[in-house]
């Protein structure tokens, strides 16, 4: 089998698109954060100044997420096809939510009146929920296992997704986006809003290590072959001691208000667990709780050799090109929102 960097084209490709789907929870993951804090706002200037905290950069954040699917659909289209099959609903509503949200962003100051703006903002909150609860029900059904047959066609209950585990995963995935929103929201403000966000802040951290600690314990009691690789291999317990390092570095820093430094450990802590996550499943992507033997992995459900390497190439080309256009976006709108006749 080729291999390159001493990487499977299979693994390196479960890599990648892992890294874009990582990608994906740190930029949007403080947009959905946001939009979930927005009805906390009730003024018209602090709900106009949090959207436009994001009005420059939430539809680019979107475009991994559209790489992460395209990635997943080319590298191992099996596990795209089981998986979208299995989380039909979840899918769809996320899609839906996904559109209400953008909507909801460009229609808000289109008219004055007042019934329409409220509209918009609990339509562009509620959206942003189910979005952030959304993706963490259908992690927490991946990590569990499915139902997968000898054919790979999902056989399980069409509401089967809606388990305690994930549901608990989806709440923790919702808080930690809050979390990260919030603190985004602070290095784009100022005055009163940053003053009441900083409250928001702390209640936001306490909800994430909350439920972060619930559903690691529930993981552990309830789950107990995502922790299989951790017993054989004990220099892999590097990820989750750096994973706790880095979300207690977050209430440090938050306390003494460096929130740039507190972003990027809430950034690194979603990077860090995603990694956790990859580290836990692999070589399995979907376990099969009918029997293991059906499971998809990185091997049997990934296309041909050759086409891996041929989007291998493709991907060393146009991943740097988003990151930089991703870059260049950010540092173009850099600093404080200040409103304007051209803000939404």
């Amino acid at each position: 089998m080729a291999t390159f960097l001493g990487f499977d084209y299979p693994t390196l490709w479960f890599l990648v698109v892992g890294a874009v789907f990582s990608g994906y929870a740190i930029l949007d993951g403080f947009d959905l954060g946001a939009g979930a804090w927005h009805l906390f706002f009730r003024k018209e200037q602090s709900r106009r100044i949090a959207l436009n905290a994001i009005g420059p950069v939430w539809d680019g954040n979107e475009v991994w997420l559209v790489i992460g699917g395209g990635a997943l659909f080319a590298g191992f289209p099996h596990v795209y096809a089981t998986l979208f099959s299995a989380m039909y609903i979840p899918f769809m509503l996320f899609l839906l939510f996904l559109i209400l949200r953008a909507i909801s962003i460009e229609f808000r100051s289109k008219e004055p009146m007042l019934w329409w703006r409220k509209t918009w903002d609990i339509t562009y909150s509620i959206a942003s929920i189910t979005l952030a609860i959304a993706l963490g029900v259908v992690l927490g059904n991946v990590l569990q296992g499915m139902p997968i047959g000898a054919d790979k066609e999902y056989s399980g209950d069409w509401l089967a997704f809606l388990n305690p585990y994930a549901i608990l995963m989806g709440l923790t995935t919702l808080a930690l986006f809050m979390m990260h929103g919030a603190i985004y929201l602070l290095m784009k403000t100022e005055g009163r809003l940053y003053a009441k966000l900083t409250i928001l802040l702390k209640r936001g951290i306490i909800a994430f290590i909350v439920l972060f600690s619930i559903t690691s314990l529930y993981t552990l009691i309830y789950i107990p072959h995502l922790s299989d690789d951790f017993r054989g291999n004990p220099a892999l317990f590097i990820v989750p001691i750096l994973a706790f390092l880095s979300i207690a570095n977050i209430p440090r820093l938050a306390s003494k208000r460096k929130f740039r430094q507190a972003f990027f450990f809430s950034a690194l802590s979603i990077a860090f667990l995603l990694i956790l996550v990859a580290i836990e499943v692999y070589p399995t992507i979907l376990l099969s709780t009918t029997d293991p033997a059906y499971s998809l992995d990185v091997y049997n459900a990934a296309s041909s050799e050759k086409s891996l390497g041929i989007m291998l190439l493709f991907a060393a080309i146009g991943i740097p090109l988003v990151s930089g256009y991703t870059f260049f976006v950010y540092k173009t709108f850099a600093g404080k929102v200040e409103l304007d006749e051209t803000s939404y």
